[in-house]
């Protein structure tokens, strides 16, 4: 974004009613043209973790999957707070496959990219994130504390609708997909509210 790196990661959190499941509809609200992905790596937390160092946060996931963040840019511009953005009613997708932290030894080697009506928008190494994930489990666990379950998305590269001049935003009919080098393809179609 050519802004200058955060020294703390930036977060917002995001209920459950705004996911879907892999294939479900991605619901496009009356209200608004500016919807568009953000591909992310999602962590899922295997064991309760509470100010735990870098070193022990590997030891606190129990795998990964695909994570699109359906985001409502007008809205996420309300206010310096993204969650009315980032909160719509089925505006983003998580899976379908969770493979284990044993099996991906190091995420940052992994390779994401995003496609729109199979048109390549995203291709990018999860290396060049701001924060890694052990850095993401750390500040997290610090406020707060990890449950088995909880999700942590990671963060999005450039080639967002957004950031496109033109902007690209997400229509009825499109199909979005996410897919992450050895976890697989999340696809979801695109419809009205």
């Amino acid at each position: 974004t050519k802004k200058p790196l955060p020294s703390r990661p930036l977060l917002f959190l995001k209920p459950p009613t705004a996911q879907l499941d892999p294939g479900a509809p991605i619901l496009l609200p009356a209200d608004s043209a500016e919807v568009h992905h953000e591909a992310e790596l999602a962590v899922v937390i295997g064991r309760r973790a509470h100010k735990v160092s870098p070193a022990q946060a590997q030891e606190c996931i129990f795998g990964y999957t695909c994570f699109n963040d359906g985001s409502v840019r007008d809205y996420q511009r309300h206010s310096p707070q993204f969650t009315p953005g980032k909160n719509f009613h089925a505006s983003g997708a998580f899976g379908p496959w969770l493979v284990t932290a044993d099996e991906i030894p190091d995420p940052r080697k992994l390779q994401l990219t995003t496609r729109l009506n199979g048109e390549v928008m995203q291709h990018e190494s999860v290396g060049e994130l701001c924060f890694d994930v052990p850095q993401l489990i750390e500040y997290c666990s610090l406020w707060t504390q990890l449950e088995p379950g909880d999700v942590i998305v990671t963060g999005t590269p450039g080639g967002v609708g957004a950031g496109r001049k033109p902007p690209v935003w997400m229509k009825a009919g499109d199909t979005i997909e996410v897919e992450i080098s050895g976890i697989g393809t999340l696809r979801n179609p695109v419809t009205g509210d």
